[in-house]
């Protein structure tokens, strides 16, 4: 409880955040955040512990049901990694170039969870579930980073028509032979 309320106060304040903050965003006493964690400090290191652990990303995905339209689970992918990319941005700008968040990630299994929502599409696709995995990694964290694109951000809807169309603009379906 005291974790989970310890990140959107860093995302707001930096390391700059109190310990009477947090403990008003807990709703605890402030003597309780330093029984249960000795000082600031490793609060804050288990907060970034937590926010940086990939498994409730990847519950996420594997929540968005393989039966949909394959526009709508790439529009949904997109959101969900677009959303965890603008946070780690925001918490690395907080840590600095000095401190490195604790990497866990294995892209395996992320791609695999991928590939499986995608599998029912896959006489559609042009590349395997893996690889589109990749492509939208790539499009959610480019587009993720402030300023990347310019003044006019892309929507979610466009970065989804990026992803399944390319820059033709045309489905594939569509296209005369």
């Amino acid at each position: 409880m005291i974790v989970d309320a310890v990140i959107p106060l860093l995302l707001q304040h930096g390391k700059a955040v109190t310990s009477r903050q947090i403990a008003d965003a807990a709703g605890v006493a402030e003597g309780t955040i330093f029984r249960a964690f000795g000082d600031k400090d490793a609060l804050i290191a288990a907060a970034l512990e937590k926010f940086f652990d990939p498994e409730p990303l990847r519950a996420k995905l594997r929540a968005i049901a393989p039966d949909q339209p394959l526009e709508a689970k790439v529009q949904q992918m997109i959101v969900i990694l677009r959303d965890r990319f603008r946070g780690i941005v925001g918490m690395m700008a907080i840590l600095g170039e000095r401190q490195r968040p604790p990497h866990r990630g294995d892209y395996h299994e992320y791609e695999s969870i991928i590939a499986a929502t995608l599998a029912p599409d896959a006489a559609r696709l042009g590349w395997s579930g893996e690889r589109i995995a990749q492509v939208l990694r790539i499009v959610a964290f480019s587009s993720a980073i402030p300023g990347i694109a310019g003044d006019e951000l892309f929507s979610i809807e466009e970065l989804t028509h990026i992803v399944l169309y390319g820059v033709t603009g045309v489905h594939p379906e569509t296209r005369r032979k």
